[in-house]
């Protein structure tokens, strides 16, 4: 186990390291800017949510909640976390895959244990989409534990307050991936976490998972259903959301899940951590496109080679 060390979590070093200006999503998509409606409710929710969580966990809730997960991390899914020994001892950008649709059962559980393994010595914030994070009800909780929105800023603030931060570049697109691509690694092509490590000056770390899309079954990404809707609302602007899967699942059966509708289905879930990626710290190789093309095909082929692996392990979806 790598020795834990404390860390500063605190809402007034919120500085962007390498940049200024608005809030850009780590993963690449273009700053934001402000706006009325929907999306400017979402602005507002999102700025709230970053300087919340950048206090860290709750660590009475999280006491609260220690039972209930462990009860559904080693009984309901039976994770499996190996290498741990591979995590430097310096703070880290994590970056992984996840699955399951709106409820992705494998990276909230490998937050939560990292935090039963390292407790508030060192903190790890995950990440989540906009849409998510300003969800009434499961925003505020998501805040609570120390999730922050998956921003330029809010991740730049927490590396520079010294705290691991994981991100999931692909996004929904990973997430709510079809059932037959449950083993495939999709980053999207968003490059922007990279350029987050130059800034930032840590190393990425790899994390690959397989078992969170047999929680749930996307029959459908749901695209031509989305770009129907958008056509008549312009909804896709404000969710930035590409799909409208359609989900197979307990207890409404078929549902076009946008929110989370469904139980996640017990199926065991298998983690991974694998060697950290150094960058160069060169802060010209920002701008370097076609290195920042090289460490992510490295860090995507990094974690397909380990899902592959993983997914070999499986005997059954979901009854593993």
């Amino acid at each position: 186990m790598t020795t834990a060390k404390t860390k500063q979590s605190t809402a007034t070093r919120n500085g962007n390291p390498g940049g200024t200006g608005n809030p850009a999503p780590v993963d690449g998509v273009g700053s934001r800017q402000p706006a009325g409606g929907l999306q400017g409710l979402i602005g507002r929710r999102l700025a709230a949510a970053t300087e919340a969580a950048l206090e860290g966990p709750n660590q009475a809730l999280m006491n609260a909640q220690k039972p209930v997960w462990k009860a559904i991390c080693d009984y309901y899914f039976r994770l499996e976390i190996s290498g741990w020994e591979r995590l430097p001892d310096e703070t880290s950008l994590l970056i992984g895959n996840h699955s399951g649709g709106s409820l992705t059962m494998d990276a909230w559980t490998f937050v939560v244990e990292w935090w039963r393994r390292f407790g508030s010595e060192r903190i790890l914030h995950g990440t989540a989409h906009d849409v998510l994070m300003a969800v009434p009800g499961l925003g505020d909780y998501f805040r609570q534990v120390g999730v922050i929105p998956a921003s330029r800023q809010g991740v730049g603030a927490a590396l520079s307050a010294g705290c691991d931060v994981i991100v999931w570049p692909g996004g929904e697109e990973d997430s709510k991936r079809s059932w037959r691509k449950r083993d495939q690694a999709v980053l999207a092509g968003r490059t922007g976490f990279v350029r987050q490590a130059i800034r930032s000056g840590v190393p990425i770390v790899p994390v690959a998972s397989v078992g969170g899309h047999d929680t749930a079954f996307v029959l459908s990404e749901g695209r031509w259903l989305a770009n129907g809707v958008d056509r008549l609302t312009g909804i896709n602007q404000a969710l930035r959301g590409a799909g409208l899967p359609i989900m197979l699942g307990l207890p409404f059966g078929l549902t076009i899940e946008i929110i989370p509708t469904h139980v996640p289905l017990p199926a065991k879930i298998r983690t991974e951590l694998l060697d950290p990626i150094r960058v160069d710290n060169d802060p010209d190789r920002v701008n370097d496109r076609a290195y920042a093309n090289s460490i992510y095909l490295e860090v995507e082929t990094a974690i397909q080679d380990a899902m592959d692996r993983l997914a070999k392990k499986r005997r059954l979806p979901i009854f593993d």
